[in-house]
């Protein structure tokens, strides 16, 4: 059972702070007060209210989070009290934040607090999405099935998730790997063939290319260079950080823009929002409320935005999809679909079959770009490793021609 920290009034006046352990709040007051004491301010305890949404408390992954809204629905759809299930998943839990995050909403949930209300409390558990789904099945009586079908849009998140990753992995590596080597030959190696080209640089015969490649190393293993890259790891990290805050619509805006990504992210974001959509529709929920959920699962502000004004558009009476074409995001033969579907009443179908159309689409593009980056760096590395070997070498051939002569 959760500790809760208490202030409360004794019969004399006297005040008094303490821990007391039970269920929920309202079973802490009826505690406190069998000891005579009445209580002020009754909360749960820091280290378990908080823990789950601290860096220290650590983290849940995509998988534990599937797994929890699985064994949830499981557990309900057997005839398990909502309470008695929380309980049950907060014992078997093997995270300690998500354990603690459980034990958090079971006892916001023993207060009176919705489910929805309750997850919405750790939304770096629970997304937004998911929450909003979990509100419109408690109010819709298909509590159950939402939660199996969050579960397996988390797991199908987490697949596609893996595959990015493991596709781009090779390509990061080898970008990593070139830096360092260029890194290494141009601050500890080029160095050492100054002294050798004193003698062509007293005479100004020194080639253009290698008196770049001495210059180069010489800012980088300066005091000047050092602060230079500091300055720019600064930079960057500062960019990301606007990118998130103020600078989240531009930044999403040029993502849908970049080349070569920007088909994946727009892909990405279209079949995350046709699927939930979908799912929703399926689900009986009306289109308006589950146009308003469904944009924010695209994780993009500008697409996020055309679908609210989609949703606008909806409310005064037009088709999704013709608000969806205006928008310039959707591809026109997704659109087709749509407009098809709406006339033949089984949108909540195609928009399914439109998710993953999509991501067999998104795999195919993510496929192709990876087998163009791999040879486009491998290019790149083979040049700027031969433009430093060009520069060290012709400076050597004059000296070897000059002295033949």
């Amino acid at each position: 059972m959760p500790d809760f920290t208490y202030e409360a009034l004794g019969r004399t006046g006297t005040k008094s702070t303490g821990t007391v352990t039970a269920n929920s709040e309202r079973e802490a007051a009826q505690i406190l007060d069998g000891r005579g004491l009445f209580p002020i301010k009754i909360a749960l305890a820091k280290t378990q209210a908080s823990s789950a949404g601290s860096f220290f408390g650590g983290r849940v992954s995509g998988r534990q989070i599937a797994v929890f809204y699985t064994q949830l629905a499981d557990l309900l759809q057997s005839g398990v009290p909502l309470l008695r299930s929380l309980e049950i998943l907060e014992r078997q839990s093997t995270n300690r934040t998500l354990q603690a995050v459980v034990r958090d909403v079971r006892a916001r949930v023993a207060d009176g607090t919705g489910l929805a209300q309750a997850m919405a409390q750790h939304p770096k558990v629970f997304s937004e999405l998911a929450v909003g789904m979990v509100r419109a099945g408690q109010e819709g009586g298909f509590l159950e099935d939402v939660l199996k079908r969050i579960a397996a849009f988390v797991e199908h998140q987490e697949d596609l998730k893996s595959k990015v990753v493991g596709s781009l992995a090779y390509p990061v590596f080898l970008a990593f790997a070139g830096f360092a080597v260029v890194t290494v030959l141009m601050v500890f190696f080029v160095p050492k063939f100054k002294s050798i080209f004193e003698k062509l640089e007293e005479k100004n015969q020194m080639p253009t290319i290698t008196a770049g490649l001495l210059w180069v190393s010489n800012f980088l293993s300066s005091w000047t260079g050092i602060a230079t890259a500091a300055g720019l790891v600064v930079a960057v990290i500062l960019f990301i950080l606007w990118t998130r805050g103020s600078g989240r619509l531009w930044a999403d805006r040029m993502r849908l823009r970049l080349p070569l990504f920007g088909p994946i992210f727009l892909g990405l974001a279209l079949s995350r929002f046709c699927r939930i959509l979908g799912t929703m529709l399926h689900n009986g929920i009306p289109i308006l409320k589950a146009l308003t959920i469904a944009k924010d699962s695209t994780g993009n502000k500008v697409l996020g935005a055309a679908i609210e004004q989609s949703a606008e558009n909806v409310t005064a009476g037009q088709k999704l999809a013709d608000p969806l074409r205006k928008s310039g995001y959707f591809p026109p033969d997704i659109v087709e679909m749509i407009t098809i579907a709406e006339e033949a009443n089984t949108l909540e179908k195609v928009l399914v079959d439109i998710a993953d159309s999509l991501d067999k689409r998104t795999a195919r593009n993510l496929e192709l770009m990876v087998k163009l980056l791999e040879p486009i760096m491998l290019l790149v590395m083979a040049v700027v490793v031969g433009t430093i070997a060009v520069g060290l070498l012709m400076p050597v051939f004059k000296m070897s021609s000059t002295l033949s002569t």
